[in-house]
This record gives C-alpha cells, structure tokens and sequence, in this order.
C-alpha cells in the first residue's frame, strides 16, 4: 500500500513600499515684501520631501523622493502640494522615478496638486523610467482656483535604451483630470498593455517612440502662447523627435516623442524653461 503526500507551499509575502508625502506653501511678509515659504510638511513611508536652498529668484523648489528606490507590483506611494493664495512654487522629483517587473498585481502613485487663488504652480518632476514586466496605475489629479495658474509636465521612458534594454511586456495606465473652480477642463487617458515595441511601431501610434511626454498649460493666455510654443518645437525638432502643441479654452497641450530618453530631454528641458520662465530645476542636472 502506497500513501500519496500533498504538499502546498506557500508564496512568502513581499515587503511593499507605502508611502505618504505632503507640501504646502503660503505668502509670507519678509520685510517689505511678501515670498513664498513652506507653511506644511508631512512625510510617512518610503515618501521623502526635501527642500534645497534655492538661489536664482525663482521661488521656492520641493523635491519629492521614493526612499524604497523604485516602484513595484502592490507598492502605493502619494504625493500632494497645496500652492496658497498668490504663491509661486515648483515640485520635482530627486531622480528618475524606476518602476520594476512585478511578482503580481501593479504598483500606484497619487499625485495630487491644488492651486488656490493667484498662485502659480509649476509640476515638473523627472522622468518615469518603466521596465519589462513592470505594471503601474498612475494619477495626476489638479485642483485649479479661477485665476491659478499651472505648467505641469510628465515623460515616460521604456527601458533603458543605452543599455540595450527591451520592454515587450508592461501594464501602464496614466490618467490626468484637471479642475478649475471644480469644473473639469481636461482629462487625458495613456493605457499601454502588451508588448510596447508592437503598439508603439505603428504611424498613427508612435512611430517606434521609446519614450514620450505630455506638457500642459493652464493659464488665461495659453492660447496667445501657442506660436511662440510651436515655433520652439519647429527649432528643436531633429531625426527621432516628433511634438506637436494645441490650445483650447485657457489650455496649451503639447505631446513630445523621441526614439529614446536623451532626445526626449533635448526638447522637454526647453519648453520647460520657455513655458515656465525660470530655469530647471537643480535636481534635473545632479
């Protein structure tokens, strides 16, 4: 007689990043004059906050940072920025956000922005580098006040391409909704599943894009910026760069494809620092 065994093995649980970080700004009198300062800050988790000094008169930066170095399957990070009545502000982020292949499900980041009254919010972080077998649901929600004013921009890049890396499988959903005066004015959608290489090689697709970025405006004149903006684009548009701008409503949209990373930076960093008026941020050159 024969006795058959069963035996189940159970998966170990994997450690998970979770993290929670908030900013807030408000006008403070300095003398004579009123400067934006730091009025709040909550950090818990792997979700860090700096704030370096900052030395060329364009306002105060906050730097947000994953201290868990990346993002993978289950991990849940959360960012916020309150930018008070009359402020003027820039967030970024310390590096190049990294999101891994997953064992199982996706990881989330929450960013969230609410631009009070008069105040000027520049969203500006770095770029999201995004591996094979990697999953990510993102959202980028904006509180706008009547007369706030914002320049938000977001790059993605698939893998690595300096080191030869290939990214044919990946699960990314990238949602923006922005608000002014609790009405949405604009919404926008990314979902890229499956193999990247294949959707992305079609014309009406990307071309072969390895990376690409999405820049908005949201400011009473976009519309009396849009010659400016396309003319930029038109000077800094070379093999392997593709962009195009439209403005709608107080709105200036701009898209930006590239075969990789470095091209993609080659025309991002100028229209950052045309649309905002200042220079990049500190943390884009370290």
């Amino acid at each position: 007689m024969s006795t058959a065994v069963s035996l189940q093995t159970e998966m170990p649980r994997l450690e998970r990043a979770d993290g929670v970080a908030r900013v807030a700004f408000a006008l403070r009198r300095i003398g004579e004059r009123e400067e934006t300062r730091l009025a709040d800050l909550f950090q818990d988790g792997s979700a860090k906050v700096r704030l370096p000094k900052v030395y060329d008169g364009s306002g105060p930066a906050a730097v947000f940072l994953n201290s868990a170095g990346g993002v993978t399957g289950g991990d849940h990070l959360s960012f916020e920025a309150c930018f008070g009545a009359g402020t003027t502000a820039t967030v970024t982020t310390q590096a190049a956000e990294r999101i891994y292949r997953r064992a199982d499900g996706v990881g989330h980041i929450d960013n969230r922005l609410i631009v009070e009254a008069g105040a000027t919010a520049h969203w500006l972080p770095q770029e999201t580098i995004v591996f094979d077998g990697a999953g990510l649901r993102r959202r980028l929600d904006v509180d706008l006040a009547g007369d706030a004013r914002l320049v938000a921009a977001e790059s993605i890049v698939l893998g690595r391409t300096a080191m030869g890396e290939e990214v044919t499988s990946v699960d990314l959903a990238d949602h923006w909704r922005v608000r002014r005066g609790g009405r949405l004015i604009y919404a926008d959608a990314l979902r890229l599943s499956g193999d990247s290489r294949a959707t992305l090689s079609g014309g009406a697709t990307g071309r072969g894009a390895r990376a690409f970025a999405s820049v908005l405006v949201a400011t009473s004149d976009a519309a009396s910026r849009l010659d400016g903006a396309r003319e930029l684009i038109a000077a800094l548009t070379v093999d392997g760069i593709e962009a195009g701008a439209s403005a709608f409503e107080g709105l200036m949209s701009i898209r930006c494809l590239a075969l990789d990373g470095r091209l993609l930076r080659t025309i991002v960093e100028p229209l950052i620092e045309t649309l905002t008026g200042r220079p990049l941020p500190r943390a884009w050159s370290i």
